[in-house]
């Protein structure tokens, strides 16, 4: 699993995009398409999928059917390809195939499987099924699913019908032609963890008008001898001796402690081309005899002279202030223990939106089908989060609207119920509800999103006052810059403390910066109007328009910190996975 993760216990995940917090002058997608560009990804599993089958029909004459499992991804215009097949079992309508197939599971990606069952009738002694042409063998039946609906399910098992490749996109009355199950095991990992916080001293200043912003790059050889980063910290802006905060290396990550690991330090520049500023080599082992020695080593540069490579020595070194091990539980272990993660949505409903009734309105609703920048956002989040939620039943809120014969409100049900009653069914029922909202309610104005917050906060409460094993995630959506800010950062500020994160998407063409005081990426933690300091991050904020038609997706910009945030709180909580599974 990619378990690398930067902060004084407020862990970002620093595989992959957006996760780490970078004190800069601007954005940090100079960073993260450095890291991408390095063979980053998000938060993943390896994991393996076991297939059994009941009832399967009867295709030979004389014998029973041979079946072959197929398994498959499937992508969202609908191309298939094969992640793996089983052994075929003879003569058997039950079979539970031993061949387990091999799969990564991708938290902030849908990820939909179809399973196919065959009859194989090649001969296949002496065969790789591997070789078999799947066109030459019988149909026996498929079926398809989402990949979180069995990793998060806690009993780490799934079972469906098989149906025909015509019922599968078709809604026909299927025929009985037996059940596969699927089960899940995440390959088995050390949940071992190395605690280190780096300094360095003596930089050399590349910056002409200030001092080299500098982060580090953890990277680790592979078989091929190719280097592949596995960790980076956060940016520390004019300091040429940075300490900075405490990164965490997971063993199964780096192979062992005596592997090699490659510390390389970056001066940060916003167009992606960052300065090497020196680069050191020492596996956990050595790093921890450099913690308990208090000495420093020092980094070298590598360089070239005629056809020869050589390292040019530094004055500057890296030390390591601390280094420790634990036992750190992995995302994936609390929902195999029952733990729920309950979506939550509020809606912009201010006038600066535009007239829902025009085309050029954001709230516009096209019956063509083309979904509008509010209701893509809902979607897509609400796909990944979904199956975290048992009963589907998410709260969802509309801000900056005046209901019929009423005054402006900052936080009404988007159910139009009165009360505490905000949930609606599944994602449908979000749509539902917020396409008669916007009928019923008058937009007015201004943007505030202490109201929602806090109401999202009172229901994270609760949980925690009635020791319930969830958390929660708001997703706000508006069109402007807020105008409660000092209000909505106390509110963030008490709710950092409660099981609870929340993403914003920016839509339309405003001015989002100063939205990005909210979201503490860039190393300026949150205070309170009484002084009070944010325990930990819980914002992730995405403006629409700098993702949608790129590489990232809105999803994974906006769920890249959630499982550091999941597990930070959980860490900071002393909150243990559940070892009892459900008995329904």
């Amino acid at each position: 699993m990619g378990n690398c993760f930067s902060g004084g216990g407020h862990g970002k995940f620093a595989v992959g995009g957006t996760s780490s917090d970078l004190n800069t002058h601007g954005n940090n997608d100079a960073v993260d398409n450095f890291f991408k560009s390095r063979g980053y990804n998000g938060l993943f599993y390896q994991i393996e999928l076991s297939l059994s089958a009941s009832n399967l029909r009867d295709r030979d004459l004389l014998s029973k059917s041979d079946p072959l499992a197929v398994v498959y991804t499937k992508g969202k215009d609908g191309s298939l390809q094969e992640l793996g097949r089983t052994e075929v079992v003879l003569n058997s309508l039950n079979p539970q195939w031993i061949t387990k197939i091999k799969a990564t599971y991708f938290f902030e990606t849908v990820q939909t499987l179809l399973f196919r069952v065959y009859d194989v009738d090649t001969e296949v002694e002496g065969q790789e099924v591997t070789t078999l042409k799947l066109d030459d063998q019988q149909h026996l039946g498929e079926c398809t699913c989402k990949l979180s609906q069995i990793v998060t399910d806690p009993k780490r098992s799934w079972t469906t019908d098989l149906v025909s490749i015509a019922e599968s996109t078709e809604s026909t009355r299927p025929k009985k032609l037996g059940q596969l199950t699927v089960r899940v095991e995440v390959e088995l990992v050390s949940k071992t963890t190395a605690e280190l916080t780096f300094r360095c001293s003596d930089l050399e200043n590349k910056d002409f008008f200030s001092k080299s912003d500098c982060f580090l790059v953890i990277s680790k050889y592979v078989d091929s001898g190719a280097i592949i980063p596995i960790c980076r910290t956060e940016v520390l802006k004019d300091n040429l001796n940075p300490e900075w905060k405490p990164v965490f290396l997971n063993m199964s990550q780096v192979g062992s402690k005596d592997s090699p690991l490659i510390i390389e330090c970056f001066n940060f520049n916003s167009n992606g081309k960052h300065d090497l500023l020196g680069k050191a080599q020492k596996s956990l082992a050595e790093l921890e005899k450099l913690s308990f020695s208090k000495q420093g080593e020092n980094l070298f540069l590598p360089i070239t002279i005629g056809k020869g490579h050589q390292s040019k020595v530094l004055k500057s070194q890296l030390f390591v202030e601390k280094f420790s091990e634990s036992v750190q539980h992995t995302f994936l272990d609390y929902f195999f223990g029952g733990c729920e993660m309950n979506f939550m949505v509020a809606i912009d409903f201010t006038a600066s939106n535009g007239n829902p009734r025009l085309p050029d309105s954001l709230h516009y609703i096209d019956f063509s089908g083309r979904p509008n920048a509010y209701q893509k956002a809902i979607q897509e989040v609400g796909d990944v989060l979904q199956f975290y939620d048992n009963d589907k039943e998410f709260p969802a809120w509309g801000f900056g609207a005046r209901p019929i014969d009423g005054p402006v409100s900052h936080c009404f049900n988007l159910n139009g119920s009165s009360g505490n009653n905000p949930q609606v069914a599944g994602i449908q029922g979000i749509m539902t509800a917020y396409g008669r909202a916007l009928s019923n309610v008058s937009l007015a104005g201004p943007t505030l999103f202490g109201p929602v917050i806090t109401s999202a906060a009172t229901i994270a409460s609760q949980s925690v006052a009635a020791n319930e094993h969830k958390y929660f995630v708001l997703l706000i959506i508006t069109d402007g810059v807020i105008t409660d800010q000092q209000e909505t950062i106390d509110a963030i500020v008490m709710a950092s403390d409660l099981p609870l994160s929340i993403l914003i998407v920016g839509v339309g063409g405003a001015d989002f910066n100063e939205m990005e005081i909210l979201d503490a990426d860039k190393g300026q933690k949150l205070h309170s109007s009484t002084g009070r300091v944010a325990s930990r991050d819980i914002v992730q904020f995405v403006p629409f328009r700098d993702v949608q038609g790129g590489e990232m997706s809105v999803v994974q910009s906006l769920l890249a910190e959630l499982p550091s945030q999941f597990l930070t709180y959980m860490r900071n909580n002393s909150i243990q996975p559940k070892t009892t599974l459900p008995t329904t």
